[in-house]
């Protein structure tokens, strides 16, 4: 709000601020009513000690995540398929929808696919940390190798065992990321 003189409103004697509480006659300081906490709060004290997501929103949270990045590096790798497959007499209409087609297309397969794994990893994750009762480096490592293994089983013990490792590698790759920029980068 602008104030006109250049003046507070506060300090001059014959201005002050509306308070619609003032013939209620509360006990209450009025100035305390404004004053809203910053930090969440908790129903019981045992809630406080655990700052991190429930089970439901790590699921939504990553696979939805999965599911927007894998859709939209399908749309990408959609749109260079479609670049490359233009023939010499296509009309503008005709590589417009080859386009839209292929992007469309590879997009959501890509989505599909890393979604579920993205599922897969956020089952695992709260499983883990459901069991061990820790919120480390080391709940994300073995979630992520969890992961692959999991999404490679169909393919034999040995596929199964790079695909873990490398699961792993990648979840321990990204937290550390994500502890990294928390320390270094002021936001």
């Amino acid at each position: 709000m602008a104030h006109h003189g250049g003046s507070d409103p506060e300090s001059e004697p014959n201005t002050g601020l509306y308070n619609p509480y003032q013939d209620l006659n509360l006990q209450v300081p009025i100035n305390n009513l404004y004053r809203l906490p910053t930090s969440p709060e908790f129903l019981f004290a045992e809630e406080s000690l655990h700052q991190r997501r429930s089970w439901g929103e790590n699921l939504t949270f990553y696979t939805g995540s999965a599911y927007l990045g894998g859709s939209v590096s399908g749309a990408a790798v959609g749109l260079f398929s479609a670049l490359r497959n233009f023939e010499q007499g296509d009309t503008l209409k005709l590589k417009i929808n080859r386009i839209l087609n292929s992007s469309g297309h590879t997009g959501r397969s890509w989505g599909n696919r890393i979604g579920v794994v993205g599922l897969i990893y956020a089952g695992m994750e709260s499983g883990v940390v459901a069991v061990t009762d820790r919120d480390d480096v080391w709940s994300s490592v073995a979630a992520g190798l969890a992961t692959g293994a999991l999404c490679r089983a169909a393919r034999g013990v040995r596929s199964a065992a790079v695909a873990g490792a490398l699961g792993g590698l990648a979840a321990g790759t990204v937290v550390a990321g994500k502890q990294v920029l928390k320390r270094y980068v002021p936001i």
